[in-house]
């Protein structure tokens, strides 16, 4: 039986206990790391806790349950996936957060893991991916962690709501079947959707802009019928170097449905002036992306809406 030990690290200008915190809180990881799309507390105690993880790896998406034990005294949180993705037959690590001085400090990240079959070309698979996504989470942790402390006026999050008479399931269904967008969103050019597994799914299209320009973009999708659909951009606009959000749906005694479509964004301040023109800045950039997704999240609301309404009569 091969198991595999690799260590990466790396050095952040944060306070020990600030970087602590925002691995331990894990509704920051989609706002942080680069795989991670959703988490979700299955169970939730003073120091251990079990948490459902939606991520990419290699471009794959995938779906697993880790127990995890906190230690904030020691600033080390250890982990363990319960039933591995294939290829993976078992993997687990430890997070390790080091003080160097007040205002910097160490992150170690281990890991341990072996193949499924003890397949040597699986070992191969995962030996790339767990590089891959510990460096990206690492360059993440340290990007988000020091721009946080610096840069906070780069991140904005809202959220557009509507109410519907109609069933939160007929909104779901709308939001859900996106491979249907083209005919029913005007502003929508293409999409291709893939679900390989059943709620998680792969979409990308084209969106049309107010002045007839299109971007194409790329997110992954955690979906929960029929009350939420969660996802990450991992093909962004050249504006933004993050973007998640999520569509939440509320039906009442009545039948009557309250849908909300919610976005956190982080901006690229280097692309703002070639995107927006040169004397455009931070505070003209955070209103165009409020305008753009907010235009076309209402429009798609409204248009489940419709949809919603007209299921019920």
């Amino acid at each position: 039986m091969t198991v595999r030990e690799v260590e990466h690290d790396i050095t952040i200008d944060a306070p020990a206990a600030e970087v602590y915190r925002l691995i331990a809180e894990v509704e920051n990881w989609p706002r942080i790391f680069p795989p991670t799309v959703h988490v979700d507390h299955v169970e939730k105690g003073e120091r251990e806790e079990r948490i459902r993880i939606w991520a990419t790896a290699n471009g794959e998406a995938k779906n697993w349950t880790s127990r995890r034990t906190l230690d904030p005294e020691a600033l080390r949180i250890t982990f363990r996936q319960e039933v591995p993705a294939a290829p993976v037959a078992r993997m687990g690590g430890t997070w390790v957060i080091e003080a160097l001085d007040a205002l910097r400090c160490r992150v170690r990240l281990l890991h341990d893991y072996r193949a499924v079959d003890d397949d040597p070309d699986k070992l191969a698979w995962i030996d790339r991916a767990v590089d891959r996504n510990s460096r990206s989470e690492l360059d993440a942790l340290k990007a988000n962690v020091e721009l946080a402390t610096g840069s906070a006026e780069l991140t904005l999050s809202f959220e557009d709501s509507v109410t519907i008479n109609g069933s939160a399931k007929d909104v779901y269904d709308f939001i859900n079947e996106a491979q249907h967008w083209k005919q029913r969103l005007p502003h929508v050019a293409r999409v291709d959707l893939r679900e390989d597994t059943p709620g998680l799914q792969i979409l990308r299209m084209d969106t049309l802009t107010k002045d007839g320009s299109s971007h194409t973009t790329e997110s992954v999708r955690v979906c929960f019928p029929h009350h939420r659909i969660a996802y990450k951009q991992t093909t962004l606009p050249a504006l933004m170097t993050l973007h998640t959000g999520y569509w939440h749906l509320v039906e009442d005694a009545d039948g009557v449905t309250t849908a909300t479509s919610q976005h956190t964004v982080v901006l690229n301040a280097g692309n703002i002036p070639a995107i927006l023109g040169a004397d455009a800045d931070v505070r003209d950039a955070r209103e165009f992306i409020r305008n753009a997704l907010g235009t076309n999240s209402r429009a798609t609301l409204g248009h489940a809406r419709e949809y919603a309404e007209k299921a019920r009569r």
